[in-house]
């Protein structure tokens, strides 16, 4: 009896370990969680930690005074101390140059975040010491796109703030990122070095250079989601008033309660209604274009029409290679041109990527480079619906300004951007 009762307390012993023995096996393995955790962040932020403060140039150096410093006594070569000595001092001093309160608050403004080519924006920044302790001078490095503007950062009293101004001119057509603002503080050779963010990004839409164009008079006729047009006709299906019967009219457009009060034949006249869904694709295949600028006036060329059947409250739908809009307004169509970039897999077929965005639209536009051959053309406006409009327009520099009419598109050529009025009133 004695046996079994120690047996039974035994087991009730180790019954009673089970649990902590479980507990700990949990806590091993959290802490070895953590512990990897902690040596993926380590590895990944390591390189960063190294840099942060000391350049890589910094690094090396250090690393040179040290072999020269160790393999002195072996070597007893003076210039090797001498290397070593100044190798670390330059280490020094690089550290006690890049000491000091660094803690600003910048704030980036822009004169306008929408732009044309050609127009001037001023970038205003303001510098502030937030803090209870006076700051250091330090180096100021504003990123415009792929420019840099250097401005040096005086030292700031507690509660005290600095504006700077800086200016450029857009060149070139573009969504430019300004900022962040960033400082840096270390000795002028780069050795040691201390660089902080202090402001946001602000993004700049620099808008293709447009030309106004008179209303656009294109469309499908007797359409009943389309819009007056302001041309008189005799048949369609927005009434506009009477006029005395002519030998040849239809006798089905006779209003024969005017006709018997008046004693004379009084027949409907309709105001023309159009259909004007747009649609416009720009080729972007730089191929297609002999150079830089002749790129350029092509897509100055496409917003200046998307931008005119937007103002007249049209349904527009663009395409740029794979990329696409169904514009809602001017602002958001020309932020998008503004980002419109060459691209060599375009699909030759334009109508192909143009049917996907808009398969039913009445008037289609495609602007292409001087490189696009006319049998290429053919092919994309031979895809395209036979009811709908298509013009073909084509850049080229070089050649005059000239308009020809094939079976199933027109195809405009236009030299100048100055001269798109003409082509369009031609095009009427």
């Amino acid at each position: 009896m004695a046996a079994s009762t120690n047996g039974r307390k035994g087991l009730r012993g180790l019954k009673g370990r089970k649990p902590s023995l479980i507990q700990g096996n949990t806590r091993l393995a959290l802490l070895s969680l953590k512990v990897r955790h902690h040596l993926v962040v380590l590895r990944r932020k390591l390189p960063e930690w190294l840099t942060a403060y000391v350049s890589p140039l910094g690094w090396s150096v250090t690393g040179m005074a040290v072999v020269c410093l160790v393999a002195f006594p072996a070597l007893g070569w003076h210039e090797l101390l001498v290397c070593g000595i100044i190798g670390l001092v330059m280490l020094a001093l690089g550290i006690a140059m890049s000491l000091g309160n660094t803690k600003f608050h910048a704030a980036l403004s822009v004169s306008d975040n929408r732009i044309t080519v050609g127009d001037s924006v001023r970038v205003d920044v303001n510098i502030a010491n937030p803090g209870k302790s006076p700051t250091v001078s330090v180096q100021g490095d504003l990123p415009m796109g792929e420019m840099h503007q250097h401005f040096r950062i005086p030292a700031l009293m507690p509660g005290k703030s600095r504006d700077e101004q800086v200016e450029f001119r857009a060149t070139s057509r573009a969504i430019l990122p300004v900022g962040p603002l960033k400082i840096s503080k270390g000795d002028p050779f780069g050795i040691v070095r201390h660089e902080q963010s202090l402001s946001e990004s602000v993004q700049v839409f620099i808008h293709p250079k447009t030309v106004f164009l008179n209303t656009l008079d294109s469309g499908i006729f007797r359409d009943l989601e389309g819009s007056p047009s302001g041309q008189v006709v005799d048949d369609d299906l927005d009434f506009y008033g009477l006029r005395e019967y002519r030998p040849g009219d239809d006798m089905r457009n006779v209003h024969w309660l005017s006709s018997a009060k008046t004693g004379t034949l009084m027949v409907r006249q309709y105001e023309a209604t159009k259909r004007t869904d747009t649609s416009i694709t720009l080729g972007v295949n730089p191929t297609d274009y002999s150079t830089e600028d002749e790129f350029e006036l092509a897509v100055s060329t496409a917003a200046s029409i998307g931008t005119e059947c937007l103002v007249e409250g049209r349904p527009l739908a663009v395409q740029a290679s794979s990329d696409s809009l169904i514009a809602r307004g001017a602002m958001p169509f020309l932020d998008w041109m503004s980002g419109v970039k060459p691209d060599m897999d375009e699909n030759p077929n334009l109508a192909l990527t143009t049917l996907k965005t808009s398969p039913a639209a009445s008037f289609y536009f495609f602007v292409v480079g001087s490189g696009a051959r006319l049998e290429r053309l053919r092919r994309i406006a031979a895809a395209l619906n036979r009811e709908s409009i298509c013009v073909m327009l084509q850049i080229d520099p070089i050649a005059g300004n000239a308009i020809h009419q094939y079976d199933d598109f027109t195809l405009a050529t236009l030299s100048a951007l100055d001269d798109l009025p003409v082509i369009m009133e031609a095009l009427k």
